[in-house]
């Protein structure tokens, strides 16, 4: 009998991600400044308003990437020719297809996707099983910081991706302890391919984190309502204006919901009364911006080496192809 073309293991559920959620919620707004993690942007409404902002014309990245994509992604794959694609954080695999596009058909290949909404990951990954019949698809519902260990043993050589700008969400500690753990997945054959936002002019930075149509702006103040949703709380998510800005000695753009007014609010999941000046911020999002010195330290620091660094036509965003160190 066939091997079937499409497996699903699950580490984590709805419950443990809610848990979870509670947890970072407390913390963050608990603590000084107060803060919520960027993942949490994330529910049903917020990955729509997402959707609308890589339309926009300030938001560069997602066009940036897909054309360099676009150009690497067959002489890439006949070079490496790899049989196993893992990609982290998938969401609608738009981009992995670009990649799987060019396999050869009688490959046999296996594509596995690692991410923490298991109806997503459903979804967009039975897709690919009808899209490309020579495929086994193989759909890990996870967190790629917490569940890389059960990523499947490779089918042959590998390739992992880790596309979009999401290790700059990640500051640099974090983002040694994720490339390391995405090293050990790493055979001395196998690469990964890493999606980063480049350093840019302040004025291009900070209109694609506050377009002049104000989805950003929406799509920050929508964490409040997925933070009441869970928690049982009482946020006025249109009491707090949208401030992004780029600072310049940390490299990264800062996003923010600041208090237009005072503001009482109660997380009853929580037990938890926050009082709110004017004035008074939640810190949202870090998105931080590279320089080539400063990915090869970073990538050393993880025990990885820079193989190929791939850019845009106007260098505003950066693919690289990564492998194993050796160690010294």
């Amino acid at each position: 009998m066939a091997p079937p073309r499409f497996t699903l293991d699950v580490h984590i559920d709805e419950a443990e991600l809610a848990a979870r959620m509670i947890e970072d919620v407390r913390r963050g707004l608990t603590d000084r400044p107060r803060w919520l993690p960027p993942k949490y942007f994330y529910d049903e409404a917020g990955s729509r308003l997402f959707d609308r902002i890589t339309e926009l014309p300030e938001y560069y990245l997602t066009r940036a990437e897909e054309s360099i994509l676009r150009e690497i992604a067959k002489p890439l794959v006949e070079r490496l020719r790899p049989r196993d694609v893992v990609e982290l954080g998938p969401g609608s695999c738009r981009k992995a297809r670009f990649l799987l596009d060019a396999l050869p058909r009688a490959a046999g290949a296996r594509y596995v996707g690692v991410d923490v909404g298991r109806e997503g990951l459903t979804l967009a990954t039975r897709a690919l099983v009808e899209d490309y019949p020579s495929l086994h698809v193989h759909a890990v519902v996870g967190d790629f910081e917490r569940h890389l260990a059960h990523v499947p043993p490779p089918s042959g050589r590998r390739l992992v991706l880790f596309l979009g700008s999401t290790i700059g969400n990640f500051d640099a500690s974090a983002r040694v302890a994720l490339l390391s753990d995405m090293r050990a997945l790493l055979g001395a054959d196998d690469r990964i391919l890493l999606g980063l936002d480049l350093v840019k002019d302040r004025r291009t930075l900070e209109a694609a984190y506050d377009d002049s149509a104000g989805v950003t702006a929406e799509f920050n103040r929508n964490v409040l309502r997925h933070v009441n949703s869970v928690v049982d709380g009482n946020f006025d998510p249109e009491a707090f204006r949208h401030r992004a800005f780029y600072d310049a000695e940390a490299g990264r753009i800062e996003m923010h919901l600041i208090a237009g007014t005072p503001q009482r609010v109660e997380l009853k999941r929580l037990g938890l009364t926050l009082d709110f000046d004017a004035g008074d911020g939640i810190w949202t999002e870090n998105s931080y911006k590279f320089t080539r010195e400063g990915t090869e330290a970073m990538l050393a620091a993880a025990g990885l080496e820079l193989e190929e660094w791939y850019t845009d036509a106007e260098r505003r965003f950066g693919l690289l192809l990564c492998r194993r160190a050796p160690r010294s």
